[in-house]
This record gives structure tokens, sequence and C-alpha cells, in this order.
């Protein structure tokens, strides 16, 4: 089965602060998402705004199938949002591949969820809970604790929140790279910049650390052994060395050859 690792970097919905607050209708983007931040925090204690405000900005996919390791964001920059939905839904028909993700159960799969319904974004293969394919009865997208899709943060801490762990921290305590020079808060600022390609690229990242770590679970799981283990790292290691991009060699310069453990 293919394996599709992926991750999303969002951004405020401005134009939906917009309708909701007619009142904000004169402020530029910046000021609005600042506005909506300061009435998040003075409920909630922080500025993280409802999963159905964020925007769908970059969607990074690590794929895994019999053809090798490849890693990419969806779309072009300029996609729009239902493009980008779209795109990702379009995968999960085509190839019903194992999803693995870190945070996905809470953040990533809902906001998508929301972002579909909104714009209104079909998935067929991903909402079909053996309706159509009696195989997706016992395993699919949806139910919780079905493995079709793998949440590793979710998994790992059992399902309790107070047990979460940060990806960058756990990646490099297992041997990997981790995040490079950039984090999820710094995304908005980011983009208001004009620096959509760093942050395209800060996401890869993101999703080939998640990939690693899966291997790393399979390994722990009896899926692969020691061989297999250092065979599937070796094969991240090359496609990531013959793409010849500069944040590729940095992530390498990070990864040690040989692991600490």
């Amino acid at each position: 089965m293919p394996i599709l690792t992926f991750d999303l970097e969002t951004i405020p919905d401005v134009d939906a602060l917009r309708q909701l607050r007619p009142h904000w209708a004169g402020l530029d983007d910046r000021a609005v998402a600042a506005q909506a931040m300061a009435e998040r925090r003075e409920r909630t204690g922080n500025d993280f705004l409802p999963l159905h405000l964020h925007r769908v900005l970059v969607i990074g996919c690590a794929f895994r199938d019999e053809s090798g390791f490849r890693v990419r964001s969806l779309g072009a920059p300029a996609d729009d949002e239902p493009k980008l939905i779209g795109d990702f839904f379009r995968l999960i028909d085509r190839y019903t591949p194992q999803l693995v993700s870190w945070n996905g159960s809470a953040f990533d799969l809902p906001v998508l969820q929301y972002r579909a319904l909104i714009h209104g974004v079909p998935g067929r293969r991903y909402w079909d809970q053996g309706d159509e394919d009696r195989d997706l009865r016992y395993s699919n997208y949806v139910n919780r604790y079905h493995l079709r899709h793998v949440d590793l943060m979710d998994v790992l801490s059992r399902y309790q929140g107070r047990a979460a762990a940060p990806l960058d921290e756990v990646a490099r305590l297992s041997g990997f790279a981790g995040k490079l020079g950039m984090e999820g808060s710094q995304v908005w600022d980011t983009y208001c910049s004009g620096q959509i390609e760093r942050i395209r690229a800060y996401c890869e990242t993101d999703v080939v650390n998640t990939y690693l770590l899966y291997c790393r679970f399979r390994k722990i799981r009896g899926q692969l052994d020691d061989s297999e283990y250092a065979t599937e790292l070796e094969l991240v290691r090359d496609a990531l060395a013959a793409s010849g991009e500069p944040i590729w060699q940095e992530f390498l310069n990070a990864w040690p050859a040989t692991p600490s453990r």
C-alpha cells in the first residue's frame, strides 16, 4: 500500500473573518488577523484561531510507493485553497494510501474537512466507511481508531492530550534533523512578507521528519527489521540528495549519518 505522509500550513482566513465581523471590513489583512487573535486571546487565553477559520496555504506530502520516495508541496504557490484541497483528496481517490501525520487527527484533518465543506470540495474515497468499498468498513480514514490514518502523535500519546509531544523534539531525539529555522507560529508573518516558497520548504521538511518517525514506528512494531529500516532511511537520504535543492542539503547536514541510538 502506498504511504502518504502529509502536513498543512495555514493562515488566518481574513476574508471569512471580515464576513463574520462586518465592522472589520475596512481593515487590512494584518489588522484583521491581529483583531481576531486578540479577541481569541481574551476569550481563551491563547491566540490560536478556531480550525474552521484556518485557510489552507500549503499541503506538504511525502509519497512512498514501489517507485521510490518523493516529497513535494501540492500544486503551485499561486493555487487557491479549493484547488489544493481537491488535489489532496484526488490523491486519496487514486491511490487509497496509508495516511501518516503528526497531530493530524486534532488539526490537519479537521481543518481539511471544515474547509472542504465550506468550499464544496468532494473527497469520495476519503469519506467512504464501507458503503462503496467493503474493505473500508473496518479500516477507513474517518474512524478515530482505524489505522488507515496513523496520527503518530496521537498513537504514541495513547490518545491523551497531556502526553502529546512536539514533532521537532521527538525527531531530533530519534536522530533526525528536526525543524530547520522556522516554526508554525511564524507562518503568517512569513506569508505577509511574500515568502511562500520558504513556507512550502518548511512544510516539506516536516513531512520528511514525520515519515522518518513513521519508519521508526514500524521498526518498533516489528514491521521492519534492522536491515529494512536502514534501507528505508538510505532511500530517503538518496532521494533528498538527488534533488540538489539547498533545503535538502541543509536537512541532510542536520541529520547524522550514524544515528545516536
